[in-house]
């Protein structure tokens, strides 16, 4: 990341001007002097409306009540907000975000690079669907690549992506506005938006190198400050921009009270904070449709879900529609097995373990090769073994499978992509690519640190529920790969730490919906159908995501939807539990 020293210039107006500051006063003839009037900015996941250029607050009404479908218009520097909302209160609101200002001429560069990572400006389409990629995994309002493509094109808008050095991937992006370009800002302000960083793979540091380049830009063109809004409860947002100098200033914003900002506006019952991320999807998803929403145990993401006189009991994707006897049948992979052999699903071929006679099991592995040793009732990946091949490591994967379950399933391994489809109401919903979790050399750290440092990053994504074990498990693979815990890998070289892609150990997923094939498509539905259950999470190996080949593995009854975003999860189980809520 290259850090040029800022050029230094005073601001135009005071910091408490009336454009953006306290609305004590109309701005004075002289200040509004070449500023244009009525601007909007489209920035392709919607409008940035900037509200001084509005000489009547009933423009900035009728600006925000065009708002196309879909998208999040932000009305910025409103004179006299309340009087704003006041005139539409039905339907405006304000923002319950801070504003930040960096003055420029008193930012200060760092005096070293933050390593490992590298700021540029997009420069291709290529670097814009990266970009969208980056914002899909933050949860943001998917913008459109056209209209992004062309406002980087001119100097009004800037758009930086960070690079990881080890790797050369797209990690983080941020966007930036040129007040004095859009609209003849007569103050000389600029403004940060969609500040997002990977939370799976970027190198630490990131966002503040994506923050730093941005200002040093801008105070090279000789601005006078950096604006951002930020949600007041994004504490780690907030801590960053006070430890590279911004401060909180008065401005508000006035958003649309429309369903992607209802979480801002509508108020939500007790311990919904406190829920994991797969409960807290689907509770602000029925928040948004008018669905009463009651926490009632957050340690299990336990909910009560009402509307008119009916209610529903849900855990996480988990509901009362699900019948014990389908949940009988995912809880038991042997059942599991059966069910699906006999709808005409192609399972892997496996062997029991009673009582501990390994005597088809051994003759499995002696056929196959390559086994798979797991209990027959679990989850999360526990007590499971991937790629057993003689004897001796067959009765010590056993052993490990009984500490979690009397009974022991043990499996051909076969060859191929861990996949996950998701099902509901017997309609194939979203499909994923899950690979095992691994880590990045950089040269300088060893096995050991990478992993913990991995595993914090996940933690960080995932709100605690996926990390990386520091156990035997992934000693033995980092093994198998040729290091030791205390090795330093070289910069860039990926390095497998776990065999199973299972999510709550630090495996990563890859959305593939849009890739899977007609039949793969097929068979989760006719799975859904023979196990009887609305909601579930099917496991399939396959040997390539574009082709028709498929092994069934296992069915979740409590798929975590979260992980699936930006796919309509939430919004098909609340369709499902509340059909009459569909189109709100």
């Amino acid at each position: 990341m290259v850090m040029r020293p800022p050029v230094r210039r005073r601001p135009t107006l005071s910091a408490a001007s009336p454009l953006t500051g306290v609305p004590w006063q109309p701005p004075s003839e002289h200040q509004l002097r070449g500023m244009r009037s009525g601007v909007a900015l489209d920035l392709g996941w919607g409008r940035l409306v900037f509200g001084q250029t509005f000489a009547d607050l009933r423009g900035i009404v009728d600006v925000l009540r065009d708002e196309a479908a879909g998208r999040r218009d932000i009305c910025m520097y409103p004179r006299d907000p309340q009087v704003l909302v006041g005139l539409a209160p039905d339907e405006l609101f304000v923002d319950p975000s801070y504003t930040f200002r960096l003055d420029l001429h008193c930012y200060r560069p760092r005096r070293e690079l933050i390593e490992g990572v590298f700021v540029r400006t997009v420069s291709s389409p290529a670097d814009v669907r990266e970009l969208e990629r980056i914002h899909d995994r933050a949860g943001m309002v998917p913008a459109d690549p056209a209209i992004t493509w062309r406002n980087q094109r001119t100097r009004t808008v800037t758009h930086l992506v960070a690079e990881d050095r080890r790797t050369g991937e797209v990690v983080g992006t941020v966007t930036g506005v040129d007040h004095v370009l859009a609209f003849g800002d007569p103050e000389g302000g600029s403004s940060l938006w969609c500040l997002a960083v990977d939370p799976q793979s970027a190198p630490p540091g990131t966002g503040e190198a994506l923050v730093r380049v941005l200002a040093e830009r801008y105070a090279a063109r000789g601005r006078a400050y950096l604006d951002l809004s930020v949600l007041h409860d994004n504490t780690g947002a907030i801590a960053l921009y006070r430890k590279l100098g911004f401060r909180q200033v008065s401005a508000v914003v006035v958003k649309r009270k429309n369903s992607i900002n209802a979480p801002l506006f509508v108020g939500g019952p007790p311990g919904l904070g406190d829920l994991n991320p797969y409960a807290r999807i689907l509770a602000d998803e029925a928040l948004r449709r008018g669905v009463r929403v009651e926490v009632t145990d957050v340690a299990s993401g336990e909910m009560r879900l009402s509307l008119g006189g009916r209610s529903v009991l849900t855990r996480e994707s988990l509901s009362e529609l699900t019948t014990a006897v389908a949940m009988s049948r995912c809880d038991d992979k042997r059942v599991t097995r059966r069910v699906l052999q006999g709808a005409g699903v192609r399972v892997a071929r496996g062997a029991e373990v009673p009582g501990g006679d390994l005597t088809a099991a051994l003759g499995l592995l002696d056929e196959v090769g390559q086994v798979v040793v797991k209990p027959a009732r679990g989850e999360q990946g526990r007590g499971i073994t991937v790629g057993v091949q003689d004897p001796a490591a067959l009765r010590r994967a056993v052993d490990v499978a009984l500490r979690h379950c009397p009974d022991v399933l043990v499996e051909e391994l076969v060859a191929g992509e861990d996949l996950r489809v998701v099902v509901i109401d017997h309609e194939v919903v979203a499909a994923a690519v899950r690979r095992p979790a691994e880590v990045v050399g950089d040269g300088h750290r060893d096995v050991t640190a990478l992993v913990r440092e991995t595993s914090r990053r996940r933690e960080r994504a995932t709100g605690g529920e996926s990390r990386i074990p520091l156990d035997e498990v992934t000693a033995e693979v980092v093994a198998e790969s040729g290091y030791a815990m205390g090795d330093v890998p070289p910069s860039g070289e990926r390095l497998r730490v776990r065999r199973t892609a299972n999510l709550h150990t630090g495996g990563t997923i890859e959305d593939v919906t849009a890739r899977l094939h007609p039949d793969v498509a097929e068979a989760a539905v006719r799975a859904s159908r023979a196990i009887d259950i609305p909601v579930t999470g099917l496991d399939f190996i396959v040997p390539d995501v574009d082709g028709p080949e498929h092994v069934f593995i296992e069915a979740n009854e409590r798929p975590g939807l979260a992980n699936h975003e930006p796919r309509p999860t939430a919004q098909r189980f609340v369709d499902l539990l509340f059909p009459e809520t569909r189109h709100r």
